[in-house]
């Protein structure tokens, strides 16, 4: 008979916990989520990992079939886009967009929230009226937004001689504020369930005890609201940053492309007009690596922010 040492009953078991500890406490659960994690990889890491090597080379469109030298040029490509006026134009286009818009989305979804998980009056119109917004297709949006704001419509004839001149869309400083808060409007219903999802995880208790000390709906609203669906307002901010990051369809609409002069022209516009319109797809996917690096470095900083708030 072969003596069997302990030590080798005890390494197969040891090596199984090890793999059973990086696997997680629900290891099926890589199971389920692989068929998504598939396809993560297959519509964004590639594409994301083709960007950044067509921003290093010489690329353009060719016809199907056809090999074509495409040399490796390095930063070039970077620095011609960095160094146009237009890109520069819509990062700033875009910033400030951002500040108008995730303020508004964040303070407005979460007002509504409240005031639709307290059960105010025709709480069902409201929530109807603040979700077909975003339901609805953005053509047919925009073309109610042109309604109100061209320089004809129903907004400049109610403010008669106070109207903007020229007009919203057109106007070189409000066309961008405009389209944000078009985005603002039209996306509100979204983030409003959002929050209204983590209102009902604020216990009741809370309220009462802000109530029996005599806290005012604000107080309790500022002490109470506010720290309990803290989660919700990271993830609706970072929703926002990434969403206002990828603005492309309300500019192309609302403004022509971007007009006037640029002042309301996204990078996501401007990688379309690059790449599709002019052929230049190396510069483009130097746009859009740029515009990644921005919003991770945003990102990041509102991470770290949350992080040292909550500590």
């Amino acid at each position: 008979m072969v003596a069997v040492s302990p030590l080798a009953t005890v390494r197969p078991a040891g090596r199984r916990r090890r793999l059973a500890a990086g696997l997680g406490r629900q290891p099926i659960g890589i199971l389920f989520s692989a068929p998504y994690a598939l396809f993560l990889a297959t519509v964004f890491a590639y594409p994301l990992g083709l960007a950044v090597w067509m921003s290093f080379h010489h690329y353009f469109f060719t016809a199907p079939g056809v090999a074509v030298p495409r040399p490796f040029v390095g930063l070039a490509n970077y620095r011609a886009v960095l160094a146009d006026p237009a890109v520069r134009q819509s990062f700033v286009n875009v910033a400030v967009f951002l500040v108008i818009n995730v303020p508004l989305t964040v303070g407005l979804a979460l007002l509504l929230a409240t005031a639709l998980n307290a059960g105010i009056r025709w709480r069902t119109f409201i929530r109807v009226s603040y979700y077909v917004p975003y339901v609805t297709a953005s053509v047919a949006v925009v073309g109610v937004w042109l309604f109100l704001f061209s320089s004809r419509g129903l907004v400049n004839h109610g403010l008669g001689p106070l109207a903007p001149n020229p007009s919203w869309l057109v106007n070189d400083r409000l066309a961008m504020p405009s389209i944000a808060l078009f985005v603002t409007w039209k996306q509100l219903g979204f983030y409003v369930l959002l929050y209204l999802a983590a209102l009902q995880g604020v216990p009741k208790e809370l309220y009462e005890a802000a109530a029996v000390d005599g806290a005012s709906r604000w107080r309790s609203f500022r002490s109470v609201t506010v720290p309990g669906v803290r989660h919700a307002t990271t993830l609706v901010t970072l929703l926002s940053l990434v969403t206002g990051a990828n603005l492309f369809t309300e500019p192309y609409l609302l403004t022509a492309g971007g007009g006037p002069d640029g002042r309301s022209a996204s990078p996501v516009l401007l990688m379309y007009q690059r790449g599709i319109e002019q052929n230049h797809p190396d510069q483009a996917a130097a746009i859009g690596v740029v515009l990644v690096v921005g919003v991770l470095i945003v990102v990041g900083l509102q991470q770290l922010l949350e992080r040292r708030r909550a500590s």
